[in-house]
């Protein structure tokens, strides 16, 4: 939906709206929002409404502790699961300083700067995103449990799928929402699901990832549920992943759809774009990983439930870090597989297409697939191939250490997500049982 103010005023009188949320997430991609009433939308448009920026993690201290938020029009989306007499509708905003400036860690800003690198080269980039979760029953107070919902397992059916119900409501409020659902079902975890939505650009798609985060989570809760996106919350079951999908878009030709596999290749078209912006990721990909995976339950899941663990690629293979999966047409992408529904999708967006854009502009050069189940290959061929950050610790002392990423996403908002994640990092290791910290400390806010 795009939005002109002009437009979006109207649309609030004629249609019944009473409360205005203005959305926003922190550095570690956790949603917040301030409400306003319709007589105060102009206002805001023109000049923004203050919040308390101390108050936010990661933001800012007391002393300079007023920030703006500035609504974007084309954000507009009417809650569904709220009253239709008296409406909610809700914006994703911009945020700024009390000078009209832009705020330094403003994640959806670093995402936008992402973007428009890629369109001054002459390329654009789709991407679609997979993101699993669990359903978990709630006690007689309405507090989660860390019961599983049921036993099913991959496509179940009913009676062993439980969440089938749950699923539809979620997909048809998506819908609603101008979010289009592709397929949903049950996946391999008692209890986990998973719905794919279809793909848009990058800044639509981190906005959608949030909405489809809020929505999972309030449906759930409408339904008695608890929803989960911690990555590993049964420490011995499947793991939930965020598998980001990306196509590269260059004069209208997908580049992936003719670079893969190598029969597909046109004669005189020149693809090596495609290769060299997958080699690019694959060299960051490292780098990347404390905010591909941000907590420290994240790195529990690799390795095990086709998660990978080496930066490896194939085509189709479950088992890579970047496979091509066996699609046709304008579905011809590459699928990330090793971020998880903790990310803060705009920061994670931003730094896959930075990625990709060094690997096009240094005409990397991509390394031989690794057909093999990385899961049983011998010791002697996962010995040559890189791993992926053990832990966090690991992958915060890497972050810290890339050029690139402070390239990326600036050097300030760097070091504070460093200093922010550092302390859980320290926690974790020193805590005796690693499953009740996580349980304590993230199983309720993710």
């Amino acid at each position: 939906m795009t939005n002109t103010v002009k437009e979006v005023l109207a649309f609030v009188r004629e249609n019944d709206v009473k409360f205005i949320r203005l959305s926003f997430c922190d550095l570690t991609g956790t949603q917040k929002n301030i409400s306003i009433m319709p007589d105060d939308l102009e206002h805001a448009f023109e000049s923004g409404i203050s919040f308390d920026a101390s108050s936010i993690l990661g933001f800012s201290d007391v002393t300079k502790s007023d920030l703006f938020l500035v609504p974007d029009p084309g954000t507009l989306r009417l809650m569904p699961w709220r009253p239709q007499q008296g409406r909610v509708i809700r914006f994703y905003c911009d945020i700024i300083n009390p000078d009209q400036t832009p705020f330094a860690f403003d994640t959806r800003r670093v995402l936008k700067e992402a973007v428009r690198r890629c369109e001054q080269a002459g390329y654009a980039c789709n991407i679609g995103a997979e993101c699993e979760f669990y359903l978990f029953k709630t006690d007689e107070q309405g507090d989660p449990t860390q019961i599983p919902l049921d036993t099913g397992s991959y496509l179940d059916i009913s009676p062993l799928d439980k969440g089938e119900n749950v699923r539809r409501e979620i997909c048809l409020c998506l819908e609603e929402m101008g979010i289009k659902p592709e397929t949903s079902h049950h996946e391999q975890g008692p209890g986990q699901n998973e719905i794919d939505f279809k793909y848009s650009d990058p800044l639509s798609s981190a906005d959608n990832v949030l909405s489809f985060r809020s929505v999972v989570k309030a449906i759930a809760a409408q339904n008695g549920l608890f929803a989960s996106f911690l990555p590993k919350p049964i420490p011995d079951r499947s793991g939930s992943g965020f598998h980001i999908n990306l196509s590269l878009i260059s004069d209208g030709l997908n580049l992936f759809r003719h670079a893969f596999p190598a029969e597909h290749r046109i004669p005189g078209v020149q693809l090596w774009a495609a290769e060299s912006f997958i080699a690019g990721i694959m060299e960051q990909t490292a780098f990347m990983t404390a905010f591909l995976n941000p907590i420290a339950n994240s790195y529990e899941r690799f390795g095990s439930f086709e998660a990978p663990q080496y930066i490896s690629w194939s085509c189709q293979n479950r088992s890579q870090l970047i496979r091509i999966p066996a699609a046709t047409g304008e579905k011809t992408r590459m699928e990330l597989r090793s971020p998880d529904p903790a990310v803060n999708p705009y920061l994670a967006f931003a730094l896959i297409l930075h990625a990709g854009m060094d690997g096009i502009e240094h005409r990397a050069v991509l390394p031989p697939p690794v057909n093999e189940n990385m899961y049983t290959a011998s010791p002697d061929l996962l010995g040559s191939v890189p791993r992926l950050p053990d832990n966090l610790g690991m992958a915060l002392s890497l972050a810290a250490g890339s050029s690139f990423v402070k390239k990326a996403l600036g050097d300030s908002l760097v070091e504070k997500y460093i200093h922010i994640k550092q302390k859980e990092a320290d926690a974790y290791a020193a805590a005796e049982d690693k499953h009740a910290f996580v349980c304590r400390h993230f199983f309720r806010q993710i």
